[in-house]
Order: C-alpha cells, then structure tokens, then sequence
C-alpha cells in the first residue's frame, strides 16, 4: 500500500520502521526532519508538509495528544481536507473518546474512512512488532488497512464498528496500568519498611502469584529506580488518567481509583518529575513511608 505515517516520535519511528519492513511504499512527515533520517536511509520518503503524507491510500499518525491529532487532522491542508476520497485514517494516538467520534464524523462527512488504533506496548515493542493493537471502525475500513495493522503488531483486537470504542479500551487499559504501578509501589513500599529485600520480594511475586510481563517489566522499573529515559513519558500517563476520567464522568461511571492515580501523576509533575516515565510514581510510596533508598 501507498501509506503516509505522521509523526516519528519513540513509539512511531519503530511502528513505521515496521511498515518498511513489511514491503509498503512509506512517506513520513514529522516537524524534526532528523527523526525522519533512519527511515529516509531504509527507504521512505520524506512529506514537505502533513499534505503530502496524504496522498496515498492510508494515512496512519502517532501523536501525543488531541492538541496534536486535532491540528494535524482539522488544521488548513491537513489530513481531512487532503486525503482522497475512500482512503482511510488510521488514528494511533491515545486520545479522548470526543475527539475519535469528532473524527469519525469528519472523515465521513468528508467521504473519507476513519480507524481509531490505539496500541499496548512500550517502545522497544513498538520497533520489535511486538505490540497489541485495539482496532475500531466500519468492517471494509478495518479490512483495507488489516495489512498496516499486522505490520504493526503481534496481534489486532477488534472491538467495535465504533472507532471510538478503541479509545475507550485503550483509556481503560492504560487505567489498568497504572493501577498496578501505584498498587505495585505500595506493597514494595511496605515490605521494604520492614526489613525485606525489595528483589527478592519481586522475584516472589513474578515467580509465582503475578507471573506477567506488567508485574515483571514496572516492578523492575520500581525497584531499580529506573525510570529515565522514559518509555512513557509521565505527562502522557497524566493525560490518559484524565482522559478516562472524562470519559467514565459522560458515561456515569465512578472511578475512585482513577482520581487516586489522577492525583499521584499530578504529584509526581508537581515535584519535577516531567521527565521521568510514569512509573515513577511507584517510588511516591516509599517516600510517603520515610523511605530514602531507590
């Protein structure tokens, strides 16, 4: 397929990587051109602007937020007024549940199709393919681009004929995640007061009880102390939390967790820890237990 692939930060450079590899025809556009060098030198070639990324039968973005998504998609010459009538959208991002369904009705409007396609996975899963990909829209859309979804991933979920039914799963997962970091956090926490080596405790839990990769792979992060550079930023993990907040406060659904982990990002940002991945709120316990120790 011709495709277009917007934006090539940590997750995105590895996912089109991956589109090269599977044998499509890539034009990538991104604001730092040097991001765009690695893919240029195995083959892709380089958009002057978001409407020359949209000139293909497919254009696939990978953006930080809705600010972002919103102006690539609505913005003068941007992906709505620019992709060719039948040709399909698909939206990576993590983004709100009102923005996918904004987009949906754009693209229809516009005669264009639209497929949210959020992943699960962290960088180093994006450039091995290794990701897990939520997928939502109209059945010929999802078959149109179902080879773009398998180049980007070890395994695609159908979930909906409502692209924003993907967002909503993918808030709610990330939500997960995040429980499992604080809840994660506090049980070493506790242990660690009392005299128990933090690792070998670990290694109880992910030998035995929690044997998965989530449990494995944060409390690493967690125990080692090691959360630059981050694999997920923790302003992005900040913004998931709210947007899933948002969600469940239209949807009429109380999520006392949620505001918990809301509130121990914000705590996290408030004391410089932009930088950091957001599994560093996983060592916000030990310092609320008089913990000096990382």
């Amino acid at each position: 397929m011709n495709v277009g692939f917007i934006g090539l930060g940590r997750m995105g450079v590895g996912m089109a990587a991956n589109l090269l590899k599977a044998g499509h025809r890539l034009t990538v556009y991104n604001r730092a051109r040097a991001k765009a060098e690695p893919l240029i030198a195995q083959g892709a070639r380089l958009a002057a602007s978001v409407s020359d990324a949209c000139q293909g039968d497919a254009v696939v973005t990978m953006l930080a937020d809705d600010a972002a998504v919103e102006q690539i998609a609505f913005g003068d010459g941007g992906i709505i007024d620019r992709l060719p009538p039948r040709a399909v959208h698909v939206s990576c991002s993590t983004i709100s549940v009102a923005l996918s369904k904004r987009l949906s009705e754009a693209h229809a409007k516009a005669g264009q199709r639209f497929v949210a396609a959020p992943v699960f996975g962290r960088p180093g899963a994006a450039a091995a393919r290794r990701l897990f990909v939520v997928a939502a829209g109209e059945p010929g859309a999802i078959e149109a681009v179902s080879a773009l979804l398998e180049a980007l991933g070890q395994k695609t979920f159908v979930m909906s004929d409502t692209p924003q039914a993907a967002n909503l799963v993918k808030l709610s997962g990330n939500f997960l995640i995040a429980s499992v970091i604080e809840s994660l956090g506090e049980a070493i926490a506790l242990v660690e007061k009392g005299g128990i080596d933090p690792r070998r405790y670990l290694e109880l839990l992910t030998s035995s009880l929690f044997d998965t990769p989530i449990y494995k792979n944060y409390g690493g992060l967690i125990v080692g102390g090691s959360f630059e550079p981050a694999g997920f930023a923790a302003p992005l993990g900040y913004k998931d939390i709210r947007l899933a907040l948002a969600a469940a406060e239209d949807l009429r659904v109380p999520m006392p967790v949620g505001s918990l982990l809301r509130d121990r990002l914000l705590t996290l940002l408030a004391q410089g820890g932009e930088h950091l991945d957001w599994s560093a709120i996983g060592r916000l316990p030990a310092a609320d237990a008089g913990l000096t120790s990382t």
